[in-house]
């Protein structure tokens, strides 16, 4: 496994020292939150940090993919707002072009969206409809830019989980560039299946995975252990996915290097597990 962990969980650190904590810890990439401390995607000066950043990431030897969730990117009082199905998604959208963009010139093949919370007095089919044109439109820049859109499911909004996923997938005509961000904490929060049926349900059209621990029915991203997930089956079934694995825990900022350390050496031993059939840390076997 490819372990990167999610720079939204050190805002407490100017990202080429993020990047450096990783990599001294073992991980093999980093998933970068553009936000107003990591490549602020409002900065005049974003273009020339984005090269210095290139850099560091070539030095360190890190692969990236690039993530859009940033809490208060586009507007101060309310968060993720605007979003593809908002009336005025087009800051949205031009965002996330911004975004296509840098992925490029970092190197990182994926960038990571999601749809928003439906609207008030919006129907089901009308927000569906607007979020498909708005993707279709990202998805003319991705093919000019050579990058992949991961779609990422959230608990309470409009593409909730693999259903939704697959219902916007097909609105789009499964175009080759439009993929999964298959976040494994949602599936075990929200979907009807197993974990380890959702991974390979999903792994025809994961681009991207982003893990952490989590309760059933409770959307709160959770240390390794401190949830109900059996990690071993989920790395066994992860087994043959190409890209990055990346720890998002943003909310843990106030002891991000600790936490890295403790969440890669958690993966390692249930990697390890996963390859001998042994139950994870903590976990009995089959639990998910």
């Amino acid at each position: 496994m490819r372990w990167a962990y999610c720079t939204n969980g050190f805002a407490g650190h100017r990202l080429p020292e993020a990047l450096a904590v990783l990599a001294d810890l073992g991980y093999t990439g980093a998933a970068i939150t553009l936000d107003h401390g990591h490549l602020d995607p409002h900065s005049p000066g974003l273009a020339a940090e984005v090269s210095r950043i290139a850099g560091v990431l070539d030095r360190l030897g890190l692969d990236a993919v690039v993530e859009t969730g940033g809490r208060y990117t586009l507007d101060p009082l309310r968060k993720h707002h605007p979003t593809l199905i908002s009336d005025d998604a087009g800051r949205r959208a031009e965002f996330l072009i911004t975004a296509m963009r840098v992925a490029a010139d970092l190197g990182a093949p994926v960038v990571h969206l999601w749809s928003g919370v439906r609207p008030d007095g919006v129907p089901e089919e009308e927000a569906y409809t607007r979020l498909a044109r708005q993707c279709a439109r990202l998805l003319d820049e991705a093919d000019q830019v050579g990058v992949t859109l991961g779609f990422e499911p959230e608990p309470g909004m409009l593409v909730a989980d693999l259903d939704g996923f697959e219902r916007l997938r097909a609105m789009l005509g499964a175009h080759t560039r439009f993929g999964l961000t298959l976040d494994i904490g949602h599936c075990h929060c929200i979907e009807r299946e197993d974990l380890d049926t959702c991974v390979r349900r999903a792994l025809p059209y994961t681009v991207h995975v982003q893990m952490e621990d989590m309760r059933r029915g409770v959307h709160e991203h959770l240390e390794f252990g401190e949830g109900e997930i059996d990690f071993v089956p989920v790395l066994a079934a992860l087994r043959g996915y190409p890209g990055l694995v990346a720890v998002e825990l943003a909310r843990h900022s106030h002891a991000a290097p600790q936490v890295a350390r403790r969440s890669i050496d958690f993966l390692r031993r249930a990697h390890e597990g996963a390859g001998t059939g042994v139950a994870g840390p903590g976990r009995p076997a089959g639990r998910s």
